[in-house]
């Protein structure tokens, strides 16, 4: 079977060997991320982690008056047989405002969590406390996620997405949890790959990238913002 790509008649043939050769690359590359993801399905069932305590607010994004509760990460599983997903958002200790490429991602996971939440189970970890936290949240609209800090505990920092001066790194990790309770790390992605590939560790996680890298220009040197001018 031939797949075309276009029926436009009046292309070019350089135009349709150059698709050609595009396609059978872009199959290349499906098929190596499957196998990365192959790979990634098959590490073992990794390292027994301490019960780690969060804060939470209360699910009204809205509401501020009502106390701050504990929750600790083997509390945040819906369920037997679910991962948890977890993003560090770089905000709070050293990072003083709201990273506006987490925010991008966070933007895009309020979207669609409630998709993820029928196979695993998703929260986003910040630095900052609480106040500040949901403050962002409301600006952004993030209506869906449930949102911790974990400013006065070692979480990001054990999870490497934090040093001691209090910087901070967006990271994605994920945990499994036993019938005992007992809570594993499964998985951690970094943004830097190695001392060569900065910020390409965490593309994946996010489509804009992916939609700019169909164009021409590609995705170039823009950065997100935390707000556009009209």
């Amino acid at each position: 079977m031939t797949v075309e790509m276009t029926r436009l008649t009046n292309e070019s043939t350089e135009c349709r060997v150059a698709r050609e050769e595009l396609r059978l690359a872009e199959i290349d590359l499906m098929r190596q991320r499957e196998r990365v993801a192959e790979l990634r399905r098959r590490m073992p069932p990794g390292t027994v982690v301490e019960d780690y305590v969060f804060d939470e607010g209360p699910a009204d994004l809205a509401a501020g008056d009502e106390p701050v509760r504990q929750v600790r990460l083997s509390e945040l599983f819906s369920g037997p047989d679910r991962s948890l997903i977890v993003y560090h958002f770089m905000y709070g200790k050293a990072q003083h405002s709201p990273c506006p490429m987490c925010t991008m991602w966070i933007d895009g996971f309020n979207a669609v969590v409630d998709h993820v939440a029928q196979n695993a189970d998703f929260v986003v970890v910040a630095a900052a406390g609480l106040p500040a936290l949901r403050f962002h949240a409301r600006a952004r609209g993030w209506t869906r996620l449930r949102l911790l800090s974990a400013g006065t505990g070692t979480f990001k920092y054990d999870l490497a997405s934090e040093d001691e001066a209090g910087a901070q790194d967006s990271t994605i990790s994920v945990f499994t949890r036993a019938a005992d309770g007992t809570v594993r790390h499964f998985y951690t992605s970094h943004p830097w790959m190695s001392d060569e590939i900065r910020e390409r560790g965490v593309d994946l996680y996010n489509p804009v990238w992916h939609l700019l890298d169909l164009t021409p220009a590609g995705r170039g040197e823009w950065y997100p913002e935390l707000h556009y001018k009209p």
